[in-house]
């Protein structure tokens, strides 16, 4: 069987990363008509998605490569309430990358007004698929590479 590879597009002083946005769905309220607290949470893993994305470094790239990562931790400050229909801009960086972890941090406002509305924070690891911890250093150079490369962009 032949290995699998990810394809990486560009270089990391090429890469312009674009806030995610999100609009809120009235689905997502609580029975005071806010966003429920859970919901970031949710909104945290499709900014996380759309930044490994956008560095060329998709979840399903690496899932086709066998290396998985899941969520160790997850830490929110909640500093003011989105309501349903407001669009939250939640900028994703990657603060911490050692090769067998990542921390990558959320800053979310108010598209309109600019409000700070949540900080947060998830810590993730890298597995093979059938569990056991990965170094990307050592296994997956190239990943290794571009993570590191973005990483020191920030």
């Amino acid at each position: 069987m032949a290995e699998k590879e990810l394809q990486i597009y560009g270089q990391a002083d090429t890469v312009h990363i674009k806030p995610y946005e999100h609009h809120a769905k009235y689905y997502e309220t609580d029975q005071m008509g806010i966003i429920h607290h859970s919901n970031y949470i949710r909104w945290m893993e499709e900014a996380r998605m759309d930044l490994m994305e956008q560095i060329g470094l998709s979840y399903k790239g690496m899932e086709e490569m066998e290396i998985i990562s899941p969520v160790l931790s997850i830490s929110c400050e909640y500093k003011s309430m989105v309501h349903f229909d407001d669009t939250v801009v939640i900028e994703a960086k990657i603060v911490s990358y050692n090769g067998i972890k990542m921390t990558v941090e959320y800053k979310m406002t108010d598209k309109k007004t600019g409000e700070l509305k949540c900080v947060a924070e998830s810590e993730h690891c890298f597995l093979n698929r059938s569990g056991k911890p990965l170094s990307l250093k050592r296994s997956y150079p190239e990943l290794d590479t571009k993570f590191f490369e973005f990483y020191e962009e920030n």
